[in-house]
């Protein structure tokens, strides 16, 4: 298992090593670690167990599903509109996370026409460089930027890039819920997860909390970037199991590792995968599901405070 430290120096080494040599080195390094992990990932089964004060879904529904975009790069901006509108033919709406001062700006009108169609924008990170939880100190430097971006965008949520996560520095952000943490994922470099698949509350002392909401399906550039999986069979086994359980299934789709024109590359996936995942859900549980955007989710989660017990995260 890579340890935290080994891979912040590698973030902090990436842009200098091409990226054939990068992900052929994690390729192997995913395979070697999935002989290991067959009874954690995909499925952990403790992380069934609701916080305490899990009420339930609204309207008597039997789980949640919700779908959310990380925007890494200029070729994940060029393609954001496709993915809305491949989102907005099957009557989702989702979330769309942008890097504020990463390699790309995001035009106005782009989060405008996402606002004016019903989807969400959220703060991805600050650069997406891996650098944002450097230490405490670099965190706290970096908040009020962050802050001053989720004023402007009127942006309810955060997630970190790469997943590096401390719940407890995130209290320096003013959003309604955090979204930079999961169930259980080994794949990531910060591989401790929160074990449940559902939404709970941080509670800061005395003072203000957020809302946590885990992602909770793979990501797919880990299912069809990294491991070269060919089907949807390990969502659609994750995602059964999330609603047999009543939890909240969460994902994280990449419009930077779609392809839309047919030919993808050794760094993309056929946007068809993604897009029968959204029928598979549609088709089998439309009656019994709720999808929401993420604020929604934690807007509701915010009013009982459910909460882990004992407290595992970090």
């Amino acid at each position: 298992m890579i340890t935290f430290c080994t891979s912040k120096l590698y973030y902090f080494l990436k842009p200098a090593i091409p990226w054939p040599i990068r992900i052929r080195a994690r390729r192997l390094l995913a395979d070697h670690l999935r002989k290991q992990i067959r009874n954690s990932w995909p499925i952990l089964p403790s992380s069934a167990k609701p916080p305490k004060g899990w009420p339930g879904w609204p309207n008597s529904k039997q789980f949640a599903f919700v779908v959310t975009h990380d925007v890494e790069g200029v070729r994940g901006l060029a393609r954001c509109r496709k993915l809305a509108d491949l989102d907005q033919a099957l009557g989702i709406r989702s979330a769309f996370n942008f890097v504020p001062e990463g390699e790309y700006r995001v035009p106005d009108t782009i989060r405008a026409k996402l606002d004016q169609d019903g989807f969400e924008v959220g703060i991805h990170d600050l650069h997406h460089d891996g650098s944002l939880y450097r230490s405490s100190r670099h965190f706290s430097e970096q908040a009020p930027r962050i802050n001053r971006y989720l004023n402007a965008w009127v942006a309810s949520g955060f997630r970190s890039g790469f997943m590096f996560h401390n719940l407890d520095w995130v209290h320096r952000l003013n959003m309604l819920y955090d979204s930079s943490t999961f169930d259980t994922d080994p794949f990531e470099p910060q591989p401790d997860g929160v074990g449940t698949i559902f939404p709970f509350w941080v509670q800061d002392g005395d003072r203000k909390g957020y809302v946590e909401l885990p992602y909770t399906l793979p990501q797919d550039f880990t299912l069809f970037v990294l491991l070269k999986e060919r089907t949807i069979d390990l969502w659609t086994q994750k995602l059964d199991w999330v609603a047999s359980h009543g939890g909240m299934a969460l994902v994280i789709v990449h419009p930077d590792y779609i392809s839309f024109d047919g030919k993808p590359n050794d760094s993309e996936y056929p946007a068809d995968l993604y897009k029968r995942l959204l029928k598979y859900v549609i088709s089998r549980y439309g009656d019994i599901c709720w999808v929401a955007l993420p604020r929604e989710v934690a807007t509701y989660a915010a009013q009982f405070r459910p909460s882990l017990v004992p407290s595992t995260y970090t």
